[in-house]
């Protein structure tokens, strides 16, 4: 259950169901963003916890500046990962390319690991 600091959650009403939806209009700058980025700013919405996501963190996406160097880092929970292939092949493949461009920059490709929930 999101903490719902800028008031965002909201019912939408299809036929006989209810569903909850969280507003990406209700945090500042959400107009200007690209749509992937919209997708990413629903989402933390809905996942604010206060602690993982905050309030902060939902702020700074608003405020996103395509030109500026990242400042923070933003957690992405999706509540579904849809992949071309069952085998988990492509995944493993793109984690592993991911760790490689880390250690190439530099950055320590431990730090490269999936979360599960």
């Amino acid at each position: 259950m999101s903490t719902d600091s800028f008031g965002a959650r909201d019912t939408l009403r299809v036929g006989e169901h209810d569903y909850d939806i969280y507003r990406i209009d209700k945090v500042e700058g959400h107009q200007r963003l690209p749509y992937s980025l919209k997708v990413l700013l629903e989402n933390l919405l809905r996942n604010e916890d206060g602690a993982d996501i905050t309030a902060d963190h939902i702020r700074a996406l608003g405020s996103w500046d395509p030109n500026a160097k990242p400042s923070t880092e933003i957690q992405f929970t999706p509540a579904r990962v849809i992949m071309q292939d069952f085998t988990g092949d492509p995944c493993v493949v793109d984690l592993a390319t991911m760790r490689e461009a880390v250690r190439d920059l530099g950055g320590d490709p431990a730090k490269i690991n999936p979360l599960a929930p």
